[in-house]
Formats: C-alpha cells, structure tokens, sequence
C-alpha cells in the first residue's frame, strides 16, 4: 500500500514554460500584425460609407474575447506539455547496486596544508563527490586514527550519509595515531552477515601508518579472503608538509615528537599501492579534475551489483490533462462564438430562447459529466491515493454491488479496506475477487489477490488471545501465500512473507510447548507442596503422640526421671575426664624434653630434629601453591608514541 504524501507542485519538462514567455507575447503581435493587414484590405476593397453597413453587429468586444480565447487555448497546451505534477506517493523501487563502506582517516595528519585547503576536507569533497557517482548503491562510513569504529552504517539514505561525513574531524577520535589495520577490520565487520552483496572498502588516507606493517598487510589478506575489495585514495604529497594545529585561540603551533622536533607528515603511496593489491583493489592519488569518476568508472561500476537494495521514491501524479482539457474548452468555446449576433437576430426572436436552451442544455452536460466524475472508479482511486481510505472503499463498495461481476472492484475495494485496517472487509472482498469468473485469465490479479489475501489473514491472526484461532489463520495466510508463488514463482514479497509467517508460526508452537512445561511443572510444584504439606503434618501428629507419651511417663514413672538424671550427671562427669586428659596430653607433646646425645628414643616416635625438617618441606610445599595473578601487567609501548 503507498502512502500518499503532501502537495508539492512540478513540472517534469520546464523547458516549455519558457517556451511560453516566448509565445504569448510572439502570439499578440501576430494577431495585431493580422488586424492591421485585415483593416488595410478593407479600406482597399469597401467603400468608407458601406463599411459601416457591413459591420452592423459585429462586436469588437467578442473580437478581443476570441482572440483572447485562443491566446488560453495555447497556454494550456504549453503547460501540459510542461507536465505538471502536484502530489506523490512513496513507493519502494527495486534496484541493483553495491555494499560500498568509506573509510576516513581522522587523524592530525590530515590536517597538513599541502592539500587545500587540509587534507581532511579535500578527503571530505572527494566522499560527496563519490556520493553523487554512487547513487543506487549502499554507503558507509568508518572513522579511523589510533583506532576505528562505525560513524554510518550501510544505507540508501544519501542525506544520512553527507551528515556523517560532514561531522568528521580530526579530533571525533580521542586516541591518536593511524592504525589503518583497525580501519580495515571495522569495515569488514560493517558489513551484514549472509549477504551476496560485493564488499567494498574505499580507504581515504595519507598512509602514514603507526601499525607494523605486517600487521596492516595481514588485515588487507583477510579482507580479500572474507571477499572484499579495497581501492585506496591516497592524500597529500610525497614530498610532505610540515603539521601545524590550531588552538582555541586561533594560534598555530607545530606538532612536535618526543624529542622536541617538528613532525612532517609525508604521503606513503608504496603501502597504500600494497594493500589495494592484496584485496584485489587498486591504488589513485586524490588528484586531477575528478578522481571520483575515474574510481567508480575503472573500479566500482564493472563490479557485480545485486537487486537485493530497495529505496523509497516519489512518484510524482500527472496532472497535465487538467490543463489539455482547459484548452480543448477554450478552442471549442471560440469556435462555437460568432463575431456578431446579425445572424440570430434574423432568425426572429426564437434564436434567444434557442441559445438558452443550448446553454442549459451544456451546463447540464457538464454537471453531469462532473457528477459521473465523481461518482466513478477514477475518484475513488483519487481517494485511496490521498489517505482515504475508508471513502475509497465506500465508493469501490458501491460500485461493486451495482457491477457485482468486475472482480476488479473487489480487488480496488479490498485494498482499500485493508489500507482502512477494516481487515474483517477486506478478507470478504479478496474472497469475492477469487470467487469471480472473470479473474480466471487475469493470473496477476489472482496472485496480487493471494499475496494481499495473505496479509489480511496474518492481520487478523496476530491480535487473537487464542492460540488455536491464532494459528488456524496464520496457517490459512500460509495457503494465500503458497498459492500466490504457484502463480508468480519470482515474487520476492511473497516469499519473504511466506517464510517471515512460518517463523511466526513456530515461535507460536513454541511459546505453546514452554507453557505446556511450566503448567507441568506448577502443577508438579504443587503436587510436591501438597506432599510436603501432608509429611508436615504427620510429623505434627508424631510430635504430638510423641509429647502425650512423655507426660504419661512423668505422670507414671518419677523414678525413671531421677534414673535419666543420673545417667545424665554421669555422661558430663566422664565428657570432663576425657577433655582433661586431652589437655594433659596436649601440654605433654609441648613440653616434650629434647632427647640428650646418645639416648635412644622409642620407636615410633619422631625427634625434634626429624619435626623440624617435616615442618621445613611443608613450608616449600606451601610456597608451591601460590598462584599467579591471571591479569598480567600491561606491557609499556617500546619506541616512540606517535599520536599523528
């Protein structure tokens, strides 16, 4: 379904509008040229006191308006032919194109003058340069120094894009640096996963590379592997300029290394040349009248392109025959109007009454015309076209059911119920559509009434809390859909709609099956409660039987609570006994007399020395177990830090 969008007045050929400021004006002096000669040969052939005979009744006035009439008709022409348009609708146009991904370099290098007006902003002239060549084609962008990431993902919108790329400068990227390795590898990852689409990474960069540089030329190996191609745009000259920056002052001041010296940047055109060779690319300087067109032309248009990229454009209505109609009516109106009345006087005075009834009888003609207009198929579809959808479908209802076998009608009046999100009407008119007997040659109208059949039926299925009712209509979708491929096998929509259904389909059974399992699982959950409720209180009625025999005993028996007592005071006394000697002995192995030279010790037993070496190679043996720490220290940068 399009969507109808605002008024904006065009013309499609404005080359006749000016046209027009050379005719009319040409037109005048044609007719008053006409009226001189016309005159000059009167005065020649009449006699000055006939003349005024001749001429009774004709109306100078009626001369002008005819003269003015044919001045409207060629207006009308000429603006029709202009093509004027007011209104559009936008609609999604396949079309074939690349997966491009621009990489910028950032860095304070692109800011050396030896490209005007900096490097960086010629890079950025050239990137909307190459928007223009590319314009069915997918772009991105990728903003690198000492490290990358993703400004723009891949998309049709061109003014997206430009936005990006107008933000970039030299300090978007907090980490200084070039590392042109990080750029290839975000470029790569920017692309979608499963697409046939060809890879492209065009690099913008002066190639000054703080990356090793086998670490760049790996990246460029695995960007050819995974597919994609790099062309390189190299910036700047061999020769180098001096790196001057400027503070919030406006002050230049040159960029200096850890030493103390002025850092001059150079363009290195023999990596560059490198990595476009291993990722099946090639190299070229930003020089010369218009380097973009020479890359897309030699580099990017011969590749593969897919029809897999859709964009939304305008389609503009033609309007044209509103202006043609107004200069039929213009000729025929001078045509039909007479230079004089003499004629009608002559006729007596039934020529009046004869011209009014002819002048009743036309605006009747018109107003009828004008009402046939607006009670017909043509107005309807003005009336989808803007948004109104509920007045279209009560027109397309209408007429219908005056003309109950044009399956056209029921098609025009389904799509306008569903573009009314009257879905129970619209599935009722698709019905009515297939049903007809003039549909069954007319194989395009069977599939579109299938495929907008099928929506219908997805509509009407996704809003139930029924998950029986959900998946009957969902499967009936399913059926629309597989009968509108049996008819258009090529019907990308179809299928992408027929397998989007599916996947619904599944997650529905799926969500059935979980909450199958979590009703079990309650239900189990509640059978182990009810278990542990009953255990609870056996064990309640135990304790109880438990307590009643306990008071029967002391209610029976007193001697056995004294007997219990002293079986209690005599289990203490011997727990007290044990922990005593338990003591004795502990003090004992401490005070343990080292044995003097030459006394035997018993056997079985260790000498203080043996104790010392055991507690020794326990203390190693404890060292052993100390693990390292898993973080490892980060390593300091060898060399020097370059942050440009």
């Amino acid at each position: 379904m399009n969507a109808a969008g605002q008024i904006a007045v065009r013309f499609a050929d404005p080359r006749f509008l000016w046209l027009l400021l050379i005719a009319l004006p040409a037109l005048a002096g044609l007719f008053y040229w006409s009226w001189r000669v016309k005159q000059t040969l009167i005065r020649l052939f009449i006699s000055s006191r006939l003349l005024p005979d001749l001429l009774v009744g004709v109306s100078p006035r009626r001369q002008l308006f005819r003269l003015a009439l044919l001045a409207a008709a060629l207006t009308g022409v000429l603006l029709a032919l202009a093509r004027p348009q007011w209104g559009f609708a936008w609609e999604q146009a396949k079309q074939k194109g690349l997966d491009i991904i621009v990489a910028m370099d950032t860095s304070r290098s692109m800011l050396a003058q030896d490209a005007a007006p900096n490097r960086l902003e010629k890079a950025k002239l050239a990137v909307l340069d190459l928007v223009r060549q590319a314009r069915s084609d997918r772009l991105g962008l990728v903003a690198f120094a000492g490290t990358a990431f993703l400004q723009t993902p891949l998309t049709l919108d061109d003014q997206a894009f430009r936005q990006g790329v107008e933000a970039l400068n030299a300090g978007i990227i907090a980490q200084g640096g070039t590392a042109l390795s990080a750029a290839i590898r975000a470029a790569l990852t920017a692309f979608e996963k499963g697409e046939d689409n060809h890879k492209v990474l065009v690099l913008f960069t002066d190639g000054e590379d703080h990356d090793a540089e086998g670490d760049t030329l790996a990246a460029a190996k695995e960007a050819a592997q995974a597919g994609m191609r790099i062309f390189t745009v190299g910036v700047g000259t061999a020769a180098g300029e001096l790196l001057r920056v400027r503070d919030d002052q406006g002050n230049y001041s040159f960029v200096k290394d850890e030493d103390g010296n002025v850092v001059k940047s150079h363009l290195n055109e023999k990596l560059l040349r490198q990595i476009a060779t291993e990722a099946n690319g090639f190299y070229l300087p930003l020089q010369g009248a218009d380097p973009m067109a020479t890359l897309y032309a030699r580099g990017l248009a011969p590749l593969p392109k897919t029809d897999a990229t859709t964009r939304l454009t305008r389609v503009y209505q033609e309007r044209y025959h509103w202006f043609l109609a107004f200069a039929v009516a213009c000729l025929l109106l001078e045509f039909l109007l007479p230079e004089s009345s003499r004629s009608r006087r002559a006729n007596g005075t039934a020529s009046p009454a004869r011209a009014a009834l002819q002048k009743t009888a036309a605006a009747l003609c018109f107003l009828l015309a004008a009402w046939t207009a607006r009670a017909s198929p043509s107005s309807a579809f003005r009336d989808y076209q803007s948004g109104d959808y509920k007045g279209a479908f009560d027109e397309y209802n209408r007429l219908s059911q005056q003309n109950t076998n044009d399956y056209r009608l029921h098609y025009d009046a389904g799509a306008a119920a569903y573009g009314a999100k009257q879905l129970d009407k619209a599935e009722k008119q698709f019905n009515a559509t297939l049903a007809s007997p003039g549909v069954v040659p007319d194989l395009l109208t069977q599939e579109h009434t299938y495929y907008n059949l099928g929506n219908t039926l997805y509509r009407l299925g996704e809003p139930l809390p029924e998950p029986d009712k959900k998946e009957e209509r969902w499967n009936q979708a399913i059926d629309s859909y597989t009968q509108a491929l049996r008819l258009n096998t090529n019907d990308a929509d179809a299928k992408n709609n027929l397998a989007y259904v599916k996947q619904k389909l599944e997650e529905l059974k799926r969500q059935e099956q979980q909450q199958q399992q979590q009703n079990k699982q309650q239900q189990n959950q509640k059978n182990n409660q009810d278990q542990q409720k009953q255990q609870d209180q056996q064990n309640q009625q135990q304790q109880n039987q438990q307590q009643q025999s306990a008071q029967q005993n002391q209610q029976n028996g007193p001697d056995k609570k004294q007997e219990e007592k002293k079986r209690q005071q005599e289990q203490a006394k011997k727990d007290q006994e044990k922990q005593q000697q338990q003591a004795q002995a502990a003090q004992g192995e401490q005070k343990e007399p080292q044995p003097q030279e030459g006394q035997q010790v018993a056997a079985g037993q260790m000498t203080p020395e043996e104790a010392r070496e055991l507690l020794a190679e326990q203390k190693d043996d404890e060292k052993t177990l100390i693990f390292a720490p898993e973080n490892q220290p980060v390593k300091t940068q060898t060399g020097k830090i370059k942050d440009w």
